[in-house]
């Protein structure tokens, strides 16, 4: 597995958080120079659902996470360094347990 990324460099940042589930999750848009867009975020501890428009590539770059892909009755555990991929026009469930879970979403579209 490639090593995490810690550092984007060159990219702009948009100042307003995305903010979901009364801010247990809350997360940052950037867009890289060649325009692909990613969020950085992180996740409070609890049990949540989010719908996908376009693919996403989700890594776990701190903390711990079970997701549960739409369509899949099994929850998978995620800790930092993996990662999981959610079709488009689909969605997933993400329970936190503890502590905080930080990531990053990447667009696939």
């Amino acid at each position: 597995m490639p090593a995490a990324v810690t550092q984007f460099n060159g990219v702009s940042v948009q100042t307003k958080a995305n903010v979901y589930f009364d801010g247990s999750v809350v997360s940052y848009t950037i867009v890289l120079p060649d325009g692909a867009r990613k969020t950085l975020g992180l996740i409070r501890p609890g049990s949540f659902h989010f719908n996908t428009d376009a693919p996403e590539q989700m890594e776990i770059v701190d903390g711990s996470c079970r997701v549960t892909i739409d369509g899949s009755t099994e929850a998978c555990p995620h800790s930092a360094g993996s990662q999981f991929v959610v079709p488009g026009k689909s969605g997933f469930r993400i329970e936190v347990e503890r502590g905080l879970c930080q990531y990053i979403c990447s667009f696939l579209a």
